[in-house]
């Protein structure tokens, strides 16, 4: 039985992943920093879908708890043949006066966390000539937007680079690139989701589903949604 950890498993986009992974028969180990909300997670899978599921409690910004995480990736015993990198959240808050140790919190969660799980997982990978790494970036990482923007711009030219160094391993890296996906995201930035036009909102099924097919066709970049398809163009030209 094939098995696939998904980092930020609880909610929106890696909850997602969760089910759709879960519904193509793949065990899953689930890592997320909510204990409560992790185990009830993994119940509700376990029982909708008939298949081992592994709660991880792990927060991705500690270094020794990543340290966790890496070492289960690299476990020869228990083998991990997809990994979704997708925990990450924004700060509400302007870098110049705000809290660097928050701005430092989240970096480290959003590219070296990456970064690590990366590293951890796609050496058994390459040994193995098969498995796949997705690693969550966002359209933020196309325009200046401080932190979170350069973490995600990171996350798509490391997928980039990964990906054509392993190209002939048989491993496949892709980076997901969504706009706004109507998720709890946003929400817990306080970012007023109501002053979006409802076309440019995703839903999180969808994008999870073309991430996963363009994934499988061995894509380096998925950008579900034509507006930002078309929105990735035009910024070419304006930064």
């Amino acid at each position: 039985m094939a098995t696939a950890l998904v980092t930020g498993a609880t909610a929106g986009i890696g909850n997602a992943f969760a089910r759709l992974l879960a519904r193509q028969g793949f065990d899953l180990v689930l890592v997320a920093r909510d204990e409560p909300r992790l185990l009830r997670v993994a119940d509700e899978l376990r029982a909708t879908y008939g298949i081992a599921v592994e709660p991880f409690r792990a927060d991705l910004s500690r270094y020794d708890e990543c340290a966790w995480v890496e070492q289960r990736l690299a476990d020869a015993q228990r083998p991990i043949d997809v990994l979704v990198n997708n925990a990450g959240y924004t700060v509400d808050q302007r870098f110049a006066t705000g809290d660097l140790l928050a701005e430092q919190a989240m970096f480290d969660v959003l590219t070296r966390a990456v970064m690590r799980l990366s590293h951890a997982a796609v050496r058994p990978m390459m040994a193995r000539r098969s498995g796949v790494i997705i690693n969550v970036s966002s359209v933020a990482g196309w325009i200046p937007q401080s932190t979170y923007g350069a973490a995600k711009s990171y996350v798509t030219a490391f997928s980039r680079a990964l990906r054509r160094e392993v190209r002939r391993s048989g491993v496949k890296v892709s980076a997901l690139c969504p706009g706004y996906t109507a998720t709890e995201f946003h929400q817990r930035a306080n970012y007023a989701m109501g002053r979006v036009p409802r076309f440019m909102v995703l839903d999180a099924d969808a994008v999870v589903a073309q991430a996963w097919r363009d994934a499988q066709r061995g894509r380096a970049l998925s950008i579900p949604g034509g507006v930002y398809r078309v929105t990735r163009f035009l910024l070419r030209f304006a930064y």
